[in-house]
C-alpha cells in the first residue's frame, strides 16, 4: 500500500501540526511572561536595574512571541503542503482537513494581538 493512500500519514501530519502549536503557544507565553517581568521590575522602581530592563525584556518579549507567530503561520503552510501530496483515499469521508490549520492560523492572529497590546502598553 503506497504511503499516500494510508490514513495514518494524515493523522500523524496533524499530529505533527498539533505539536507546532503547543510549541507556538509556549513560545507566545513564555515571550509575555519575559515582557511583563521587565514591568515588575519598572514598577519596584529599583533604578539600578529597571534602567535598561524594561525596554530589554521587552524586545526579548516580543521576539519569542513573533517568533511563536511565525511558527504559526508557517505551520499552516507546512501542513497544507502535506494535505495536497495526499491522495483523496487516505482522508476519511466527512473529516475535516482544515481545522487544525485554522486553529493555528487564529493562534498566529492572536499572536498579533498580544503584540499590538504590549507596544501600547509600551509606549
Amino acid at each position: 500500500m503506497p504511503h499516500d493512500h494510508d490514513p495514518r500519514v494524515l493523522f500523524a501530519a496533524e499530529r505533527t501540526l498539533l505539536a507546532w502549536n503547543r510549541t507556538s503557544i509556549s513560545l507566545m507565553a513564555f515571550g509575555f511572561v519575559i515582557e511583563r517581568f521587565g514591568l515588575f521590575f519598572d514598577i519596584t522602581k529599583n533604578d539600578e536595574i529597571s534602567l535598561f530592563q524594561r525596554p530589554l525584556s521587552f524586545f526579548i518579549g516580543v521576539i519569542f512571541i513573533l517568533l511563536a507567530i511565525g511558527i504559526a503561520f508557517y505551520s499552516v503552510s507546512q501542513h497544507n503542503h502535506v494535505l495536497k501530496s495526499l491522495h483523496s483515499s487516505a482522508i476519511p469521508p466527512g473529516y475535516n482537513i482544515k481545522a487544525g490549520m485554522l486553529l493555528n492560523g487564529i493562534i498566529g492572529l492572536l499572536g498579533i494581538s498580544v503584540i499590538a497590546y504590549q507596544v501600547h502598553g509600551f509606549l
